[in-house]
């Protein structure tokens, strides 16, 4: 990361620094999406920070850029990948851009999904599960060591929620991340709401997921709310935050403490006070832990 880069608008340089990775918490911030645009730039309403989806503003100007702008000058803003197939090869044009956004951004962290999208042919647009074995950790590792050269910044990794899995699989999901975020030396993008789903979904713990992960890694978490359907639970992130994702998240905070936390709601999107509501009750959890 390139701590002498200024943040615009919003001066965190107070902030709390967390992890090993001295990345300032930001506190509880939502995703910046479409419907709210107009009312975030009209009335810069109380949120601590806001994510975007680095993929949508990766272009080379026009409302994207326009309206990112003028989030920069108010908030702390930190960018987030949905196709950057960290588990098949490289796309440097994919990479470039990011960097370009990055620059202009000059976000505390950059994250991605553990998964793939597709192949250099075949965009799949949906993040696929890659097979937990030794040598699918050393493909990541690679990739990753690639990414942070390129970006400069600290880089995080999301785990993901899946619905199936791999017979060639030889580890846990848990296991894969620890290995993987120690050898490349990078952070952890922690979705408790994925942790729940895929826990449901395979029949592990989560708790026993939570343990393992590596906690002075960990520099953000992502909560959202998700769908039940034939039995699955689908990370549509089109609801509230369900009981038991709070409940794991009151725990992971407990183990790991205050990180900047997102509350992601891209489906269904209600109105802002809404919106305002749930990010309320996340900072009314963190702060009771830190009484605790």
């Amino acid at each position: 990361m390139n701590e002498a880069s200024p943040w615009r608008g919003t001066d965190v340089g107070s902030a709390a620094r967390v992890s090993r990775f001295n990345v300032p918490d930001l506190g509880v911030g939502v995703g910046f999406r479409v419907p709210h645009y107009s009312y975030i730039l009209e009335h810069r309403p109380p949120m601590d920070w806001f994510e975007i989806i680095s993929e949508n503003f990766m272009v080379d100007g026009g409302s994207p850029l326009y309206h990112l702008e003028k989030l920069l000058a108010s908030y702390p803003v930190i960018q987030h990948g949905v196709s950057m197939s960290l588990g098949s090869e490289a796309n440097p044009e994919h990479l470039a851009r990011l960097v370009k956004l990055a620059n202009v951004v000059q976000p505390a962290w950059i994250s991605d999904h553990v998964c793939f999208t597709g192949s250099a042919t075949v965009n799949s647009h949906d993040l696929l599960p890659v097979p937990y074995t030794d040598e699918v950790v050393d493909h990541f590792v690679r990739r990753i060591c690639e990414v942070k050269a390129q970006l400069g910044r600290v880089f995080a990794i999301e785990n993901p929620s899946s619905y199936l899995g791999w017979k060639s699989t030889s580890m846990s999901e848990w296991e894969f991340i620890a290995q993987v975020v120690e050898r490349a030396d990078c952070a952890i993008m922690l979705d408790v709401n994925n942790v729940f789903v895929s826990s449901i979904n395979h029949g592990f713990d989560p708790i026993t997921y939570l343990d393992a992960i590596p906690a002075d890694r960990v520099v953000q978490i992502h909560l959202a709310g998700h769908s039940i359907m034939d039995g699955y639970r689908l990370d549509t992130h089109d609801a509230p935050v369900c009981d038991e994702v709070w409940e794991l998240y009151a725990y992971a905070i407990g183990r790991i403490g205050s990180v900047s936390t997102l509350i992601e709601w891209d489906g269904n999107i209600p109105e802002w006070s809404r919106l305002s509501d749930e990010a309320h009750r996340a900072r009314e959890l963190r702060a009771a832990s830190v009484c605790a």
